[in-house]
């Protein structure tokens, strides 16, 4: 079964931070790219770890902006 997650990832000093928007697993790396990757297998690791209940689990993403004044 492959599963569709998303990831947001900002720089914190000299590494980049990507969580799993889904399940709030945090993982970073030096670049985007490690970043991402050890995401993917923190999220592997974590519903290895967690016998998550794949088929629970939503295919969808919501991912919204909204506007502060200041």
């Amino acid at each position: 079964m492959s599963l569709k997650f998303t990831s947001t990832i900002k720089k914190e000093g000299k590494y980049f931070v990507a969580t799993c928007v889904e399940l709030g697993v945090v993982s970073q790396g030096k670049t985007l790219d490690e970043a991402n990757n050890n995401l993917k297998e923190a999220v592997e690791l974590y519903l290895e770890d967690t016998k998550v209940n794949k088929s629970q689990l939503s295919q969808y993403s919501y991912i919204s902006t909204f506007e502060v004044t200041v």
